[in-house]
């Protein structure tokens, strides 16, 4: 089974051609069977792939397809790695994936690029494939620039409207920076391994000692490449940007892909992030900061995709802290367990949206959970898994992140706690500003309002069981578990970190489960009990608040130190370099040229005695040139 690998990213690519190629004659439903059907496949391989695997006592299989590039000592062939860590990968990919596209068919029912769509979401999950399945760095950047060019593409799909074009671009030129990175790191590995193959590289890197400068600062280019790939500050702002695209493309991007980029290649390039502990310290530090200035963003955010979004990069950053403190399999769970409640979360919220025509402001929401049943309960469980209760999936996994911060620095997991309980509070602000209370809106919109159809309905519903038992794969000893996740990354992940004990442990999630009960008490006593409603965009705010909800005028920073000086720059070449210089230049040699040939042009007379006489003085001066060369 393992070596039918290759026709998982093949068949959703396959599905791209057809749905590309058909988009304006096949009829819709035809097209989301298909779009839908290609990654279902995919799905159901990847699941006899796992299970062969775990069966299998070998627990790393290279299945080469073709060279690419033979040049001397660079040899790059075209392969793939089935291993523990790209196999759960393939799960989440596909899986998560296949649940999107069935959302899909309801959600984008009635939009006339509906082909174009559903041909993009499978060419996504391609190149999301392939930077999974890569056994080389090359073949990881090749599926790692391809999710670029796909969120470039649907975070623009209504690229009529010129803002939503823009979000389009500032995602593809900040990943770019990032991108750059990561490729400067390929290029410094090869020069320092001889290959880019990560069963020639690991091996080598195994046998080093830290504080290595070249692995430093492999590791630290690498690590700009995971900033952008899956917004780390600085890097952060293009992903509350890309809500500009349809819900669905939220969940895909923000959920199971590619967000998750970057925490895969770094957990799959753990050994070369272990031998360099200075660069996991301000992974640990960026990671940390991160999670904060996105979770105090959220707290007065008004719409409903923001809020989730800017949640995104808050958990996010906690991934990237557990990475920093050597919390490799508590990072990678928590990406699992993201991707479950992230796109139940977002899928919900595409649920709501679809039933107030697309009205995604929560100050014109409430009152929703008697009319949208299935979505609130279904939103209720996300709610509660990302916020850390048990025995939902996002309290074993931020937990075990936790614990990892706490034996590391225990200034760095006080911040971490304070941040979790900001998530807790912030998530419940959306969920009661939205279901709970009267409807704000309009007497004529709440007469519309209706359940989702079931296309819509079931994938929440499936996502809701994986967010509230999807724990279960992680739960630790002192619950009485045996963390089947650590024990299946063991052949990837030789370094988990140190252990807090039994006592210890229990006391962490203690302060933790009180910590987010009174946030949410705190949140339903504001949005509840005394009925709360966020101000307007143009009320006066205190400073804190101020700041929370002009994002800490990042973008408004950025425009000022960068942007307006390249433009500035850019307007002075051309000016001055271009249309003075250069120009003046280039139209001097025209003007002088011009003017020689109006006095030449009367040598032209047309008399032939004159033209004798040249012709004399011609050969008077070749003569007197050869006798005064003598």
């Amino acid at each position: 089974m393992i070596d039918l690998v290759w026709l998982v990213p093949l068949i959703p690519l396959i599905g791209f051609i057809i749905n590309g190629l058909g988009r304006n004659t096949l009829s819709k439903s035809l097209i989301g069977f298909i779009g839908s059907s290609v990654i279902f496949v995919s799905f159901a391989i990847s699941v006899g792939i796992f299970l062969a695997l775990g069966a299998d006592a070998n627990k790393s299989h290279e299945i080469f397809l073709f060279d690419w590039i033979n040049a001397g000592a660079l040899h790059i062939p075209v392969s793939f790695l089935v291993d523990p860590l790209s196999a759960i990968m393939l799960l989440i990919v596909t899986g998560v994936g296949f649940l999107i596209h069935i959302y899909s068919i309801g959600y984008m029912h009635s939009d006339e690029g509906f082909g174009k769509f559903f041909s993009y979401l499978n060419l996504f999950i391609f190149f999301m494939l392939l930077l999974v399945l890569g056994s080389n760095y090359i073949v990881m950047f090749i599926g790692w620039e391809g999710v670029g060019l796909c969120s470039y593409l649907l975070i623009g799909f209504w690229y009529t409207n010129s803002s939503y074009a823009s979000a389009a671009k500032k995602a593809f030129v900040m990943n770019r920076i990032g991108d750059l990175g990561f490729l400067l790191g390929v290029f410094f590995i090869f020069t320092t391994f001889g290959s880019v193959e990560f069963s020639k590289i690991f091996p080598q890197a195994a046998n080093m000692l830290p504080g290595n400068t070249t692995i430093a600062l492999i590791a630290l280019l690498l690590f700009i490449g995971a900033c952008g790939k899956s917004a780390q500050l600085p890097l952060f702002t293009w992903l509350p940007d890309a809500m500009a695209g349809p819900t669905p493309v939220s969940a895909l991007i923000h959920a199971a892909t590619m967000v998750t980029a970057g925490i895969y290649m770094i957990a799959r390039s753990n050994l070369i992030f272990d031998l360099a502990p200075l660069i996991q310290h301000v992974i640990a530090i960026v990671g940390l900061a991160t999670a904060i200035v996105a979770a105090i963003i959220a707290l007065t955010q008004t719409d409903i995709k923001k809020v989730l979004a800017y949640s995104t990069v808050s958990q996010l950053g906690y991934m990237f802290l557990g990475l920093g403190v050597g919390a490799y399999n508590g990072a990678f769970f928590h990406v699992i367990t993201h991707a479950f409640f992230k796109a139940l979360l977002f899928l919900c919220a595409g649920s709501v949206i679809h039933a107030l025509h697309h009205e995604q402001d929560m100050r014109h929401m409430g009152g929703l959970r008697k009319k949208l049943p299935v979505t609130f309960i279904t939103m209720l469980i996300g709610t509660i898994a990302i916020a850390g209760l048990p025995p939902f999936s996002g309290f074993f996994s931020k937990d075990e992140i936790l614990a990892h911060v706490y034996l590391h620095d225990k200034v760095m997991w006080g911040i971490a706690v304070f941040g979790a309980f900001l998530t807790a509070f912030y998530m419940f602000r959306m969920l009661f500003l939205t279901f709970y209370g009267k409807y704000r809106g309009t007497h004529h919109a709440e007469e519309k309002i209706h359940e989702s159809p079931k296309s819509m309905t079931i994938p929440l519903i499936v996502l809701a069981v994986l967010s509230a038992v999807g724990g279960i794969i992680g739960v630790p000893e002192a619950l009485g578990g045996n963390h089947w996740l650590s024990h299946w990354l063991s052949p990837v992940i030789k370094h988990t970190g140190e252990s807090p004990d039994h006592a210890t442990e229990y006391m962490l999630m203690a302060v933790s489960v009180v910590g987010v009960l009174i946030s949410i008490a705190i949140a339903y006593g504001k949005y509840i009990k005394q009925n709360h409603i966020p101000a307007s965009d143009e009320a006066k705010r205190s400073v804190l608040a101020n700041l929370s909800y002009h994002k800490f005028y990042v973008d408004e920073i950025y425009d000022a130190l960068i942007r307006k000086p390249l433009d500035a720059i850019s307007v002075f070449f051309y000016k001055i370099v271009d249309n003075k210089i250069v120009d003046g230049i280039v139209n001097s040699l025209g003007w002088g040229t011009t003017e020689a040939s109006k006095g030449l042009r009367l040598i032209q007379s047309g008399n032939v005695g004159f033209y004798i006489f040249m012709m004399v003085v011609g050969i008077i001066s070749l003569l007197l040139y050869t006798y005064l060369s003598l």
